[in-house]
């Protein structure tokens, strides 16, 4: 896939995804189906929707590939796999704005995971940005507590799959730069799916049969939020700047938040808006330290 001149407004592709993504907490809490089966459908859907793009040329993109990256990317869809399992149970244990809310908190994760492997220098200012961020996370998990045990497993199964996430964003910054698009999603959807069908039959999770409306959810998780949503993230990123992408991202559990209180009756409570204010004001800080372009 060439990434010479974009075919639409990049920055526009950014309000697109962020729209998308923010729909996904909703559609999982609209199906009736076990979180590990939604997970997988998600991916697998996803994964054939996108095939057809990456067997152009004959899978031009996956056979420039070498070993290392094949299995890098591999690697990178079971990260994928386990943030999608645990964040989807989290949704099932706590409230929409808590789940979302302590997931956006990955950039963090991505950061330390870049200097614990990769020896990246984190920026003195940035240090605050963490420190505001997870602060945040823990005046939510704090007030989630004394609701109930039950809401507070939920808040650590979002943290878990926020570090999850983080191993999928390391690898695929690491391979971004060389590795087409349409390879890599190929490679990392493709082994996610594979992943989470394994996991689902072990499990004896059954695949089937579940109502109209769950399949049309998952159907909807794939080609709005995973297509439109994170897939686009990754190809706007060679046209604009990371800082670009990290803050706007930071709408997702805005609009998750207003979604879920339109259609699910969740209002947020008082200590779940302090400590979401806490989060976006580290995170907003930590990204506009630490995102860099991303070089052509």
């Amino acid at each position: 896939m060439t990434d010479q001149k974009p075919i639409i407004n990049p920055y526009l592709a950014v309000l697109v995804g962020v729209f998308a993504v923010s729909f996904s907490a909703l559609f999982v809490r609209l199906s009736s189906a076990p979180a590990m089966i939604i997970a997988t459908y998600r991916l697998l859907f996803t994964f054939l929707l996108l095939a057809p793009f990456s067997a152009h040329e004959r899978f031009a993109g996956v056979r420039q590939m070498s070993r290392r990256q094949i299995g890098l990317s591999a690697a990178s869809g079971v990260f994928l796999a386990l943030h999608l399992v645990t964040w989807f149970i989290s949704l099932q244990y706590t409230s929409v704005a808590s789940s979302v809310v302590i997931v956006t908190t990955q950039p963090v994760f991505v950061v330390l995971g870049s200097w614990l492997f990769f020896r990246e220098k984190v920026p003195r200012p940035a240090l605050l940005g963490i420190a505001l961020a997870l602060s945040g996370s823990f005046v939510i998990g704090a007030g989630d507590f004394q609701v109930g045990m039950r809401a507070f497993v939920g808040d650590l199964l979002a943290l878990a799959a926020a570090i999850f996430v983080s191993g999928y964003l390391l690898i695929g910054r690491r391979l971004r730069g060389s590795v087409a698009l349409n390879g890599y999603t190929f490679v990392t959807y493709g082994s996610s799916a594979l992943a989470l069908v394994a996991a689902s039959a072990l499990a004896r999770v059954p695949f089937y049969p579940y109502p109209s409306r769950d399949w049309l959810l998952f159907l909807a998780l794939a080609a709005v939020c995973t297509v439109l949503g994170h897939t686009v993230f990754n190809w706007v990123l060679r046209y604009v700047q990371a800082s670009v992408v990290s803050v706007s991202i930071l709408g997702e559990p805005i609009g998750a938040i207003i979604w879920a209180a339109i259609f699910l009756g969740e209002n947020p409570t008082p200590r779940q808006l302090a400590g979401g204010a806490l989060i976006f004001t580290g995170l907003f800080l930590f990204t506009r330290v630490t995102a860099r372009p991303v070089k052509e």
